[in-house]
């Protein structure tokens, strides 16, 4: 019996280390386990995310930097819609002795001569944004491009004063195209970094909704003044008062316009005490070096969308009524129920770009316009109003998709420093070059071809280059901004981002902790501690002298 116990005993002390080796081996699958789906551990205080690092936005203030920048898209495009609409009347009052074909062509060519001058406006004002802050550039950006517009509506005609009508024409556009060179790269700059990372898409979409209502209200205003007064009357005075209405426009623009406060992540880049961060803006060379793939991305993108977006509205109404032979004000209200439907549309394509990825919804559009510009086209051909309009809506798909997700996907591809100058840059050069001359290339390929079609042709070649670059593009949706730290919605938001870093597919932790310490957004461990020691050696000089 006492064997039996010995043994029993024994046999009992085996499968309890057993049961031991069990558990760690069990505990080792464990951790294993972990690592797997945390690869970066983060133990250190310093590696890791605080309340403290997360902005959270205010708010009013967010609300007041979204109008104070919507409203100056609403003039930039207000004034590109009046021109687009008015663009026969204006070839007929500054180039009176031409024949038609002559008139359009030269009131198009004017119409891309603004952006010819767009690079440079968005080189010197993207530069002085990132230097001085982009609230000033985009005060004297909507001041600059309303006066020229109230000017070219006091511009005497042709049949006053001879060609120095059509010179001081080219003269006011030129620094109109100046100054919106700075418009759209500060304001979609001054958005993203107000908006929260994971909405960021729907707020900057606003943005565009502003240019498409701006759009719309100058087309409705010109039809409405075609329906009002005879052609002779709208040749003679009523082509000017859409120009002139934008004084009273551009003083509640500047309204708005005046509460708005530099970005947060601006104030802190040039808040950073260390003399690297003071130094770190950059000179166009230095900014072409460090970014030209970010620059030539950025580039095709707004090629794509933006082919697409000035072929629905500044290059429709000419179309319509120079080459298919439309009405004037047929062919405008033809084209406002679309551009309405655009900016309709736009916020819901901005929230999916939060939820499914800016390169999927920015996919959709590249694909949608590679594949429904050629039926689009055919469509217009066709005499009835119905399958014009359907052609109309067909254009404005991968627009909808397109130019909703450019004011949130450019600025996320440039650190703070660098933000402005490089969409500045960037995104007025691909305007200049493929969207603005986009109506002139379009009527050239019509004019020497004799095909209508020839337009849809370009269409799919610019689309299936934004196709491409597409696939290259690193997804953005829901990550901070270069070089800043995490921003959210409220606090609650905050708490949660805090507490779930170690698992969230979206934040790379290590990456945007490494990031804002050498923006000077987050201090270093081994900066803390100097100033600690300095303040430290303060007091104390201060108790010895006491």
């Amino acid at each position: 019996m006492v064997e039996d116990e010995t043994n029993s005993t024994k046999h009992d002390g085996l499968s309890e280390k057993q049961t031991q080796k069990q558990l760690k081996k069990q505990q080792a699958v464990a951790k294993r386990k972990a690592r797997k789906q945390n690869p970066r551990p983060h133990r250190g205080w310093s590696e890791r995310l605080h309340l403290t690092d997360i902005n959270v936005v205010d708010r009013s203030t967010l609300k007041r930097a979204i109008a104070g920048t919507v409203v100056g898209n609403f003039m930039e495009w207000y004034d590109v819609g009046v021109y687009g609409y008015l663009a026969v009347t204006i070839g007929r009052v500054f180039l009176s002795d031409a024949s038609d074909a002559v008139q359009r062509l030269f009131s198009l060519g004017v119409f891309a001569v603004t952006f010819v001058a767009r690079p440079l406006g968005g080189v010197v004002l993207g530069q002085l944004g990132d230097k001085i802050g982009r609230q000033r550039i985009l005060a004297f950006t909507l001041l600059s491009m309303s006066a020229a517009t109230l000017l070219i509506g006091l511009l005497p005609s042709y049949a006053a004063v001879g060609p120095l009508a059509p010179i001081l024409l080219i003269l006011l556009k030129l620094i109109q195209g100046f100054s919106t060179g700075g418009e759209y790269a500060g304001a979609s700059t001054m958005v993203t970094e107000y908006s929260p990372d994971r909405h960021r898409g729907f707020f900057a979409s606003l943005l565009d909704v502003g240019s498409y209502l701006g759009y719309a209200f100058g087309a409705a205003l010109v039809s409405l003044l075609e329906f009002s007064i005879s052609p002779e009357a709208m040749l003679a005075w009523g082509w000017r008062i859409p120009f002139i209405i934008a004084l009273p426009l551009a003083a509640i623009a500047v309204y708005f316009r005046a509460k708005v406060q530099d970005t947060p992540a601006f104030r802190q880049a040039q808040d950073a005490s260390d003399e690297k961060t003071k130094s770190q803006h950059k000179s166009l060379l230095d900014l072409i070096r460090g970014y030209w793939r970010e620059l030539l991305m950025a580039f095709i993108l707004v090629a794509a969308a933006n082919t697409l977006s000035y072929t629905l509205t500044a290059y429709m109404p000419t179309y319509l009524s120079g080459t298919l032979h439309y009405n004037t004000a047929q062919a405008n209200l033809l084209s406002l129920p679309v551009l309405l439907m655009v900016a309709c549309c736009i916020p819901i394509t901005g929230a999916l770009s939060d939820r499914f990825g800016r390169k999927k919804v920015l996919f959709m559009g590249a694909f949608t316009g590679l594949c429904l510009s050629l039926p689009a086209f055919r469509l217009l051909e066709h005499e009835t109003t119905g399958a014009v309009f359907g052609g109309l809506v067909l254009l404005a798909i991968p627009v909808i998709f397109f130019v909703a997700n450019l004011a949130s996907t450019l600025p996320a591809l440039f650190p703070t420093a660098s933000r402005y100058g490089g969409m500045g840059l960037s995104y007025n050069l691909a305007v200049a070059v493929f969207g603005g001359t986009a109506p002139v290339i379009m009527e050239g390929l019509v004019t020497a071809t004799g095909k209508s079609l020839a337009p849809a042709y370009w269409i799919m070649f610019t689309s299936t280059c934004g196709l491409i670059t597409v696939l290259f593009l690193a997804e953005t949706a829901r990550r901070p901004m270069p070089g800043t730290l995490p921003t959210v919605l409220n606090r609650q938001e905050a708490r949660d981002l805090v507490a779930t870093q170690d698992r969230n597919p979206d934040l790379d932790v290590k990456t945007i902790i490494k990031d804002a310490e050498e923006s000077g957004v987050r201090k270093t461990p081994k900066k803390l501690v100097a100033e600690m020691m300095k303040k430290l050696g303060s007091n104390k000089s201060t108790r010895g002298t006491k």
